[in-house]
C-alpha cells in the first residue's frame, strides 16, 4: 500500500495527534508524533509537556519523555498514551498525566535532564509545539510566546472534547474529529497489527522466582503468528533462566504465553535486567513496547551493622583516623584553627586526588545500603536504589547520579578530573589552590536520585532548597552541613556564607546559620562515619566535621575565637541507655535512662528548635507540639544523644 505524502515544515518530527480529555478520569489519553520518513529513530529528542496556565505554573513544564530508543513505524507514526489506549501505544504514560489545557506540548533537541519539573518554555532547540485547550477561551499567552506559537487549538471546538482529538492536517494546521491513534489522520497508510508484552508478576522480580510473559496482538491473528524472544542482556544470559523462547499465537487468538524460571546461582552477582526482545515477525504486524526491561533482583545479597540515615545506629562504627592525625589543632583558636585543618586536609604531599570517573565506583560501596550491598542509598529522598541504576543514557527517571553538595557552578571546578575510571591507585596529589579536585572529592559527592538531583540544581540550603516536597526528609541535613564545611576548609575561594547568594557569586554557598542549625539537629550516625572512613582510603584525608561535628561552632559558628581541645566534642550515650516513650506521641513524652541534670531540644525538620527544657532524672514532659517528624537533642554531662520523635 502507498504512503500518503506528509509534510513537516521542514522538522524530521512533528506532532500529529493530541488527545488530551478522554471519556470520565481520563484513562485514554495519547499523544502520536509523526516523521518526515518511515522508521525514523527518536535518539536525541524530547517531548515536554507545559502548563498554559495553571494557579501561577503559566508557561512552565510538568512532564518530560526522553524519546531515545523508540522508532516510528512504516506510516511514520508512534503513540505514546495511557495503558488502555486501544490500539496499544509503544510508549507507556501514566493516567491523568497529559492535562486538558489550556497548555502545550513541545518536542525538542535533548533529553528529559534538560526540562526538570518547572522548565520554563522556550525556543532554543525547539522542533514543533502545539498549544490547545478544552474550551473556547485561551490564556495560554505566555507559553505561545515563549514557544513562537501564534494559534491554540480548542478540543472542545465541536462540543465533543472527550470523544475528539486534536489532529495535525497536510498543510500543518489542525483539526478536531474522532481519534485515529496510531494511523493516519486522512485514513490512508499501513494499517499494522500491534504485538505487545506484559509480565506477572510485573517488575522486579527476584532470582527463584517465574515469571509469565504474555504476547498479545490489537486483534486475533488470521493464521498462526510464530516469533522468537530473546532475554539477555549484558551479564543476564541463558544460565540465569530456564523456559521456552519460541512463541506461537494460534490462529483465531490473540494472547500466547511462555513461563520462564528464574535460577538461584547462590552467589552475589547483583541485581541484572533481563531484556525481552521479540525477532522478526510478518510485516503487517508491529512490535509496540520491544525490548522491555524486567529487574531481576539477586537474592545473595549481604548487610552491614549499622542503620541506613533514615533509621540511623550510633557507636557500632568507629574512626579509623590514625593516631595524632588531628593533634595539631589542639590549642588553637579561630582563623588559626582553620589554617592547621587545611594543613591535614589538603596538605599535597599526602592529599590524593581521583577522576571524576572513579566517583561511580567510589559511591557505590561509601553510600551502599545498609540493607543490601547491591544497592546505593539516595540523599534528599532517603531511599535505596540498585546499583546498576546508575544514570548512563539521558534518562533521568528512576536512575541515580552524582551530586555535588557544593554545587558545581558555585564551585567552579572545571573538568580537570573528569576522566574515566582508573582505579584507587593512580591518582594525584592536590593542595587547597587546586579547585580542579573538587570535582571529584568524594567527601561532597553523594548518590542521588536523578529527579531530585535536578531539583535542587544548585540553590541554596534552609532559605532555599529542604528536600523533596512531596515526601520531607531531613536525616540528610547534617550530612550536607558537614559536607560543605569541609569544602570551605579545603579549598581556597570556597565559602559558606549567611542568606541566599546569587548562583553567579563563585565560592559561596548558603545558608550558614541553616547549616550550623544542622549540624547540630541531625548529628553524624554510623552511615556517616562509615563513608569519611572508606573515602579516606582513597583520598587520604577525612572530613573532620563529622569526627568532630562540634568543630563547626569553633571554625564557623558561636565558638570562633576559643580554643579548641578535642575533649570539648561531645560524644553519644549508648543507644540502649535512652528512651523516649511513647514514640509517635501525642501530647506527653516521658525520659528514661537520665539520671542527672539535663536538656532537652526539640527541632523542626527544617532544623529549627522549637522546644527546650531542662530537667533532672526521668521524666514527662509536655510538648504541645503540631503533628509532624522531629528530632530530639538530649544533653546530659557533656554528652549528647539524638532521636526521632514523630507527634501525631
Amino acid at each position: 500500500m502507498a504512503l500518503a505524502v506528509f509534510s513537516v515544515s521542514n522538522a524530521q518530527i512533528v506532532i500529529n495527534e493530541i488527545d488530551p480529555d478522554t471519556p470520565s478520569t481520563d484513562t485514554k489519553e495519547f499523544i502520536e508524533l509523526k516523521s518526515a520518513s518511515p522508521f525514523f529513530a527518536l535518539d536525541g529528542y524530547v517531548l515536554v509537556f507545559f502548563n498554559g496556565s495553571a494557579s501561577g505554573l503559566t508557561n512552565l513544564s510538568y512532564y518530560a519523555v526522553d524519546l531515545d530508543g523508540l522508532v516510528t513505524d512504516g506510516n511514520g507514526n508512534i503513540l505514546l498514551g495511557n495503558p488502555l489506549v486501544n490500539p496499544a501505544a509503544s510508549y507507556a504514560i501514566p493516567q491523568a498525566t497529559i492535562q486538558n489545557g489550556p497548555d502545550g506540548v513541545a518536542i525538542y533537541l535533548g533529553d528529559a535532564a534538560d526540562f526538570p519539573t518547572n522548565t520554563a518554555g522556550t525556543s532554543s532547540n525547539l522542533i514543533d509545539a502545539l498549544v490547545y485547550s478544552n474550551s473556547g477561551t485561551t490564556s495560554a499567552t505566555a507559553l505561545m510566546t515563549a514557544l513562537g506559537e501564534t494559534t491554540s487549538y480548542n478540543e472542545n471546538a465541536n462540543g465533543l472534547a472527550s470523544t475528539q482529538s486534536i489532529q495535525r492536517k497536510t498543510d500543518g494546521t489542525y483539526e478536531v474529529k474522532a481519534p485515529t491513534p496510531r494511523a493516519n489522520n486522512d485514513g490512508s497508510g499501513i494499517i499494522y497489527n500491534g504485538i505487545t508484552t506484559t509480565s506477572n508478576p510485573i517488575s522486579p522480580i527476584s532470582e527463584g522466582q517465574s515469571i509469565t510473559l504474555t504476547f498479545t496482538t490489537d486483534v486475533a491473528v488470521t493464521s498462526n503468528l510464530n516469533f522468537s524472544i530473546t532475554l539477555s542482556n549484558g551479564s543476564f544470559n541463558s544460565s540465569d533462566f530456564t523456559g521456552n523462547l519460541n512463541i506461537t499465537i494460534p490462529s483465531g487468538a490473540a494472547t500466547a504465553s511462555t513461563v520462564i524460571q528464574i535460577l538461584n546461582d547462590g552467589t552475589n552477582d547483583g541485581d541484572e535486567e533481563m531484556k525481552v526482545s521479540i525477532g522478526t515477525v510478518p510485516s503487517n504486524y508491529i512490535v509496540l513496547n520491544n525490548n522491555s526491561i524486567i529487574r531481576v533482583n539477586d537474592v545473595n545479597f549481604f548487610t552491614l551493622p549499622f542503620g541506613t540515615p533514615a533509621n540511623p545506629t550510633y557507636g557500632n562504627i568507629s574512626s579509623t583516623a590514625p593516631a595524632g592525625y588531628y593533634a595539631s589543632l589542639e590549642g588553637k583558636s579561630g582563623n588559626a584553627l582553620k589554617q592547621a585543618l587545611q594543613d591535614i586536609i589538603a596538605n599535597p604531599a599526602v592529599v590524593r586526588a581521583h577522576t571524576y570517573g572513579d566517583i561511580i565506583n567510589i559511591l557505590k560501596t561509601a553510600d551502599q545500603n545498609p540493607l543490601n550491598s547491591n544497592q546505593v542509598w539516595l540523599i534528599y529522598t532517603e531511599q535505596p536504589r540498585s546499583k546498576i541504576d546508575y544514570q548512563t543514557g539521558s534518562s533521568i527517571i528512576g536512575k541515580w547520579n552524582r551530586e555535588h553538595i557544593y554545587c558545581q557552578s558555585r564551585g567552579n571546578y572545571g573538568d580537570l578530573y573528569n576522566a574515566p575510571p582508573d582505579g584507587i591507585n593512580v591518582w594525584s596529589s592536590t593542595g587547597p589552590d587546586d579547585i580542579g579536585a573538587g570535582l571529584s572529592d568524594a567527601h561532597h559527592l553523594r548518590a542521588v536520585d536523578g529527579q531530585e538531583n535536578s531539583s535542587r540544581n544548585n540553590r541554596n540550603y534552609g532559605v532555599d532548597y529542604n528536600g523533596p516536597t512531596a515526601t520531607p526528609t531531613s536525616s540528610w541535613k547534617g550530612d550536607v552541613a558537614r559536607a560543605c564545611f569541609y569544602m570551605a576548609v579545603r579549598y581556597n575561594g570556597l565559602n559558606v556564607v549567611n542568606g541566599n547568594p546569587n548562583e553567579n557569586i563563585i565560592g559561596q554557598i548558603g545558608d550558614l546559620m541553616t547549616l550550623l542549625a544542622w549540624n547540630h539537629s541531625d548529628p553524624k550516625d554510623d552511615f556517616e562515619l562509615n563513608r569519611n572512613n572508606y573515602i579516606y582510603t582513597w583520598q587520604m584525608n577525612r572530613n573532620p566535621f563529622i569526627d568532630y561535628p562540634d568543630l563547626a561552632d569553633y571554625v564557623f559558628g558561636a565558638n570562633f575565637g576559643q580554643t579548641w581541645f578535642a575533649s570539648l566534642s561531645t560524644t553519644h550515650f549508648d543507644a540502649a541507655k535512652v528512651v523516649l516513650y511513647p514514640n509517635p506521641a501525642k501530647d506527653n513524652i516521658s525520659i528514661f535512662g537520665i539520671t542527672t541534670d539535663a536538656k532537652i531540644e526539640v527541632f523542626s525538620a527544617l532544623g529549627q528548635k522549637v522546644f527546650e527544657q531542662n530537667f533532672n532524672g526521668e521524666i514527662t514532659l509536655h510538648t504541645d507540639l503540631v503533628s509532624g517528624i522531629y528530632l530530639a537533642k538530649i544533653t546530659s554531662d557533656s554528652k549528647v544523644v539524638t532521636r526521632k520523635v514523630i507527634i501525631q
